[in-house]
């Protein structure tokens, strides 16, 4: 069975801490700092692959974790990169932030290397605090934590041609005549239980994929049958052959409208995309009747197919290989822009926030002062009092007064505790 759909963490390495460290050398009498810098975290990168194609190697790998950058030491020396973590997945995957349900990344170019989760900045040294005023520095940064992502990741058909139609509407017999593909044919609903790929070269000696879809059933975009699962893969196709029956077990009527009701509910603007209505099945005894009467009631001139007699589908697959050729690409469903390589997810919220949980006691918070808590080294004074500037800086000591702080009031951010003085 097809797997089309994971969900997954991803975890970037944490950036390497930089070192706190003064040159001791018998030949020099007074050391200055030799501190080096922390290693950059590792990314994670998703690429396309042509060797793999399902998501089934997803169903128990749910957590991917780049290396953590290595510490600076001394002597100047900095630490290594944390090595990067490269994913593959099948071309034509959809990565999505699983809250936002955001489009991060669309893997269709084989080979291409999309960058979902950055590593951590790795952290100075305190050789690179080192300054006229500042001689002896005993200050270092902590290293960035690395980006983390819920994603799920949808695979969806990179495919020229897409077969619609409600089921037994004749999309896997035209399949198998016109390509290599050898999909499963049965006069009973839901044949084609996953996507069937095959494909055909034409007269320019041009190669086109064609996907026969599932059978749609009214409600297939709310859930109902197995039609939802699948819709997805419509959107990478760029022309849709839609198959409506001739043979009098649906009116083909009500067959067509209930097919582009169902692709309209979907979204993704499925039903925008160029059709070519192919009338099925046009062998059995009254389908000419039928086409006549489906012509005068949509105005729409159906290209007839007989499979059976191999009759009509060179007339269609020419007219479908000149649609695929003047077609754009249609934007994945959430897709807002073309040539997006990664999206970072950053509410517009306050720099931070305070909160008075008792009488003499506030609670700091905001992705400001966390940050820099988690950057500066708060094992030593200087460490201490660059993360007191910062939260001067930003206003902390403003927003307290407004509160009505007093004098020795505790402040707490994150594990790090101070007194509030005016």
């Amino acid at each position: 069975m097809l797997i089309d759909r994971a969900t997954v963490e991803v975890r970037a390495g944490k950036g390497g801490d930089g070192a706190i460290s003064f040159l001791h050398d018998k030949n020099t009498e007074f050391g200055g700092p030799d501190g080096g810098n922390g290693g950059r975290g590792g990314s994670i990168y998703f690429v396309a692959a042509e060797n793999v194609n399902s998501l089934f190697s997803f169903k128990h790998s749910k957590v991917f974790i780049a290396n953590d950058g290595e510490k600076g030491m001394k002597k100047l020396m900095h630490g290594k990169d944390g090595k990067d973590l490269i994913i593959e997945v099948p071309v034509g995957t959809a990565i999505y932030e699983e809250e936002s349900k955001r489009l991060l990344a669309d893997c269709d170019i084989p080979g291409e290397k999309k960058l979902i989760a950055r590593g951590g900045r790795g952290g100075r040294g305190n050789a690179t605090f080192k300054s006229a005023r500042h001689r002896i520095p005993r200050i270092a940064q902590n290293g960035q934590e690395g980006e983390r992502f819920r994603l799920k990741l949808e695979l969806k058909l990179a495919a020229d041609i897409a077969l619609i139609g409600l089921p037994n509407a004749g999309k896997s017999s035209f399949l198998n005549l016109v390509t290599n593909a050898r999909a499963q044919i049965g006069a009973y609903p839901f044949t084609t239980i996953s996507p069937n790929l095959g494909t055909f070269v034409s007269k320019e000696y041009k190669r086109y994929v064609i996907a026969d879809m599932p059978g749609l059933i009214e409600g297939a975009h709310e859930g109902k049958g197995l039609g939802i699962d699948f819709l997805r893969h419509i959107e990478r196709c760029r022309v849709l052959l839609h198959f409506v029956a001739m043979d009098g077990s649906e009116d083909p009527v009500l067959a067509y409208e209930q097919i582009q009701e169902e692709l309209k509910g979907y979204g993704a603007r499925l039903e925008e995309r160029p059709q070519l209505v192919v009338a099925s099945k046009m062998d059995e005894e009254g389908a000419e009747e039928r086409l006549s009467a489906f012509i005068e009631k949509t105005a729409i001139h159906p290209l007839p197919l007989s499979t059976f007699e191999r009759r009509g589908f060179e007339e269609i697959l020419e007219k479908a290989a000149s649609l695929v050729e003047i077609t754009p690409k249609f934007p994945l469903k959430g897709e807002e822009s073309e040539g997006f390589m990664h999206f970072t997810f950053e509410e517009q919220e306050p720099l931070f926030r305070l909160q008075k949980v008792s009488p003499h006691t506030f609670l700091l918070s905001g992705k400001g002062p966390e940050g820099k808590r988690k950057e500066y080294n708060t094992t030593t004074d200087q460490g201490v009092m660059q993360l007191i500037r910062y939260l001067d800086k930003i206003g902390v000591n403003e927003e307290l007064e407004k509160l009505g702080a007093e004098d020795g009031d505790e402040v707490r951010l994150l594990d790090f505790v101070f007194e509030y003085s005016r």
